[in-house]
């Protein structure tokens, strides 16, 4: 399929687009592409979803999960990057299955609208830094009892009301911040836990009607399952 006509989100019924400081307003892609990943990952298992509600062919579903395995792989070796006229990254991906597909590409729409990627892609993504970020934290806390563990006996100040108050051990005192750090690894696990479902299926409000099943596509990306409303 042809780069000529870029792929617009809105304004359909205008017979001209917007002025090029609003189009330039409106866009994200150039921060919001961090989500490539994570949204080819989702139109994949939406993919399947679809295939088993009889909303695309087995042939067809192959095609597809060929065409966004092989999207996944230029956009991590930069071979795929987002065009100027790509308002964010949803559309920049959709172009790069339109190109792929043609038509057949443009049956992914099917069941979900842009809320639904929007929230599931930032789902994901934080998820995934949320686990990044603890385990770093934990990586700095055992660094931190290998030199409480080798401070024992050395000798530093305590401090109380920014003043010198009484000698303590050196290792002490580090061993007092990985206990502090341990209570963010906590808190990031329980935001975890917390945001381990997927909004995946809401649509732009209330669901919808074509049988997809939530819960299976939530499992497929590795949450506990879906958002009760």
């Amino acid at each position: 399929m042809s780069d000529d006509v870029p792929t617009r989100l809105w304004g359909g019924r205008f017979a001209g687009g917007p002025a090029e400081a609003m189009a330039a307003l409106s866009a994200s892609v150039h921060f919001d592409w961090r989500l490539a990943p994570y949204d080819i990952r989702q139109t994949r298992a939406h993919a399947r979803v679809l295939q088993r509600a009889g909303l695309l062919t087995a042939d067809e579903f192959v095609l597809v999960d060929e065409a966004l395995g092989q999207l996944a792989a230029d956009v991590a070796s930069g071979a795929f990057v987002p065009s100027p006229d790509d308002e964010d990254v949803h559309t920049a991906i959709e172009r790069g299955l339109l190109d792929r597909l043609g038509p057949l590409g443009g049956k992914l729409r099917a069941g979900r609208s842009r809320n639904d990627q929007v929230a599931t892609d930032f789902r994901l993504y934080l998820r995934d830094q949320a686990r990044a970020i603890a385990a770093a934290v934990v990586d700095l806390q055992l660094a931190l009892l290998d030199q409480a563990e080798a401070h024992v006996d050395t000798i530093a100040p305590g401090f109380t009301h920014l003043q010198h108050a009484q000698p303590v051990s050196f290792g002490h005192e580090l061993a007092k911040h990985v206990h502090a750090l341990g209570r963010d690894v906590d808190r990031l696990r329980d935001w975890d836990r917390r945001n381990a479902l997927s909004p995946l299926g809401a649509g732009a409000l209330a669901g919808s009607s074509l049988g997809l099943d939530p819960q299976a596509v939530a499992i497929e990306l590795g949450f506990r399952g879906a958002l009760a409303n």
